[in-house]
């Protein structure tokens, strides 16, 4: 029998920001109503595809508790109906039009897309009883695939001000886990792989003339893990090779970079070994005793063979084209998909059609490839046999925006499960089977961002949604500190955490600087902290004049919780000072 080459998992991560009551297309519930139909759906037909034949997945899934507590919320799941039974009548009223100017190719298409929401539809109301969830929390109960959680609403660790804020996102996101799965939560993924270890740190000046910050040594993200009984989280590669990236290639260009650089530079002692990525290392920035807290990092090589806009899977010529939708010709609206990407990817009007069962045959030889990949690399990489490989991506990656993508993750699992020298196993499973893997390794400050650091969440376009979001942090603060025991406070404390949760979500400064739903992500800043500054300000009015607020402050709050209800039984004590802040 020949020598195991080593481990391997699929590190799927599952989020859509909060969007149920804040519009619906482009950017509202049809992103979260798209994810689900195209790479949720998808996801748990491939892994009872693959039982079905006697293989288990072995999926490391993460799903934030954002997207989680939107996926159970009886509104989506009514709205998802419709949203599915929608795109079957616009599929055959395409049927009818393509018919009638005799584009039969088109018309076959048309049926293809009837046909494919259809059985979605069947699937979501049948299979799972409209519960996406509970479908994913069977297949973990029954030793398919790990679930992970991550942050409540995908707040950037490492840049928010406020310890608390810190132990917030990560309690509640560890609580709502517990509530919905009903155990603990062993895996973690960090936001934007974004990492902070234990210095002193000081809010960046974001305003010219800004006063400078006093700084404050605080507890490193690995703590707060650690705290709330988790045993594993990812970092990027790059963190583990042992040099510092400089603050990343955009650091001189905008100065509150440069000043967090150096506040964590002149701290922090670089290892002098560059660790490899295909090995779980222990992880404390604490310098104090700690429960053992283990780091994964992503495998670059796998991640640029998906990732690469020139050289990656998802561009091949015969797989479905995203951008090009059709347009009804009495109104701007946009449809369904019927061409693939095509030789020429930019001609967006030269496009070939789509023909399903060509790019069924490319995803089969691209998951080939794939698995030699992955052979080769363990082979050079962990010769020992005693690694893994990580391979991480989006879990929207596949289905939504590489249609083809849960086809080819059907292939390559299958593939390795008749292989001999891979064990295909999930994160949990590996550190069981390793409990030995004790070498400690001192990450560097750093997330996946472009140039390593922090630049495409602070940059000149975002440092005034970060300044709101740390004038909202220290108020919250301040205001749970001093009424948060006090029961007559208790709602409206508990609304204004839900507001700065929503306000601090990273998906609100990346899409700004992405250049995608970026207006809709600079209102929705303004209307989370709009939201919490009025019920902060209601707070201090009802401690200091003692009345009672008025019915029109009622209704005002009840608003709130209705459009902004994520978190019913939130903890207000995560957001009090931290009990064990960092000596």
């Amino acid at each position: 029998m020949s020598k195991s080459l080593g481990s391997f998992t699929f590190v799927l991560h599952s989020h859509i920001p909060y969007v149920l009551d804040h519009g619906v297309s482009p950017h509202g519930t049809d992103w979260l109503s798209e994810a689900a139909v195209e790479t949720y759906l998808p996801l748990l037909e491939t892994c009872h595809r693959l039982i079905q034949e006697g293989i288990s997945p072995q999926i490391t899934l993460g799903l934030t508790p954002v997207l989680v507590e939107q996926l159970i919320d009886p509104d989506f799941q009514d709205e998802f109906e419709q949203y599915l039974k929608t795109k079957i009548e616009l599929a055959k009223r395409d049927q009818e039009q393509f018919k009638s100017d005799g584009s039969y190719h088109l018309a076959y298409l048309a049926r293809y897309w009837e046909d494919w929401y259809t059985k979605s539809l069947a699937q979501f109301l049948d299979w799972h009883s409209r519960d996406i969830v509970g479908a994913f929390k069977k297949l973990q109960d029954d030793g398919h695939i790990e679930i992970i959680t991550s942050s409540a609403t995908h707040g950037y660790s490492p840049l928010l001000s406020q310890d608390s804020t810190v132990r917030a996102q990560i309690g509640t996101g560890v609580e709502s886990y517990r509530r919905v799965f009903g155990k603990q939560p062993r895996g973690y993924w960090l936001p934007e792989c974004a990492y902070r270890p234990r210095y002193e740190w000081a809010a960046p000046a974001l305003i010219p003339g800004e006063s400078a910050k006093t700084p404050v040594l605080r507890k490193g993200v690995d703590e707060f893990l650690a705290e709330f009984g988790i045993e594993y989280f990812f970092a990027d590669s790059h963190l583990l090779k042992g040099k510092m990236r400089g603050g990343g290639v955009y650091a001189d260009k905008f100065s509150a970079l440069s000043e967090l650089w150096k506040q964590f530079e002149k701290q922090f002692i670089s290892e002098k070994e560059a660790f490899s990525p295909y090995y779980s290392y222990v992880v404390n920035s604490s310098g104090e005793p700690m429960a053992k807290l283990s780091v994964f990092a992503r495998d670059p090589a796998t991640g640029i063979q998906v990732w690469s806009g020139e050289h990656g899977y998802p561009g091949d010529e015969w797989y479905l084209e995203f951008h090009k939708k059709h347009v009804y010709k009495d109104s701007k609206t946009l449809g369904l998909r019927y061409w693939r990407i095509s030789t020429d990817k930019a001609d967006i009007a030269g496009k070939g059609i789509y023909e399903p069962h060509r790019a069924e045959r490319q995803a089969k030889i691209h998951a080939d490839h794939f698995v030699g990949l992955v052979h080769s690399v363990l082979a050079e990489q962990a010769p020992a046999g005693d690694g893994i490989l990580c391979s991480t991506y989006d879990t929207e990656l596949f289905g939504h925006w590489w249609f083809e993508g849960p086809q080819f993750l059907y292939h390559v699992i299958k593939a390795m499960s008749q292989s001999t020298l891979i064990n295909r196993t999930t994160c949990s499973g590996y550190l069981d089977e390793h409990p030995n893997n004790n070498v400690q390794v001192s990450l560097p400050e750093g997330s996946w961002g472009e140039g390593g650091f922090h630049y495409i969440w602070l940059n000149d376009e975002t440092a005034w949604a970060w300044k709101d979001i740390y004038a909202a942090e220290a108020e919250m603060l301040d205001i749970t500190e001093k009424y948060g025991k006090e029961e007559k406070y208790q709602r409206l404390l508990k609304q204004a955490a839900r507001e700065l949760l929503l306000l601090s979500a990273s998906d609100w400064p990346f899409c700004i600087s992405s250049g995608g739903a970026k207006d809709y992500s600079a209102l929705r800043i303004r209307n989370h902290g709009d939201n919490f500054w009025a019920i902060a300000s209601l707070v201090r009015r009802l401690a200091e004049t003692g009345k009672e607020l008025s019915v029109g402050d009622w209704k005002n709050i009840a608003e709130c919780e209705t459009r902004d209800r994520v978190y019913e039984d939130i903890d207000l004590h995560y957001f009090a000072q931290v009990t064990n802040p960092a000596k």
